[in-house]
């Protein structure tokens, strides 16, 4: 088992790990629309905030030397099923023409009153 952290992505704001590798899969803990420079909440509605997310997610893979075409699975909390629309178009963009498994659920609170947090799953072939 292996720490993975990226300085790229949010400081975890409790006693957790960004992620977790084991062999040839990482755990990636929920993600937050949060600025890794500033650790203030991005600015603007869902779209801007998945975007955040999915670049937070993104980096902290990149740091164990996975990239989201290996992500097998994401869990997607979402604060309004109204946005998910507007989510969906975001997410699409960044999983193209192969999206892994996904479980997306509407929530009534989130870390930092955010409006979206995604938690994936990825590996690699062995």
């Amino acid at each position: 088992m292996e720490i993975v952290f990226s300085p790229d992505a949010p400081k975890p704001i409790g006693p957790y790990s960004q992620a977790i590798k084991v062999e040839n899969t990482i755990y990636v803990s929920g993600q937050i629309p949060v600025d890794p420079k500033t650790g203030e909440v991005v600015k603007g509605g869902i779209k801007e905030q998945t975007k955040a997310v999915l670049e937070n997610i993104k980096a902290v893979l990149n740091a164990a030397g996975f990239s989201l075409s290996d992500v097998v699975m994401s869990f997607v909390y979402i604060k309004d099923m109204n946005l998910f629309s507007e989510f969906n178009a975001v997410y699409a963009e960044y999983f193209g023409e192969k999206p892994p498994a996904r479980v997306t659920v509407e929530v009534s609170r989130l870390p930092k009153d955010v409006l979206i947090e995604i938690a994936v799953i990825g590996s690699k072939g062995v």
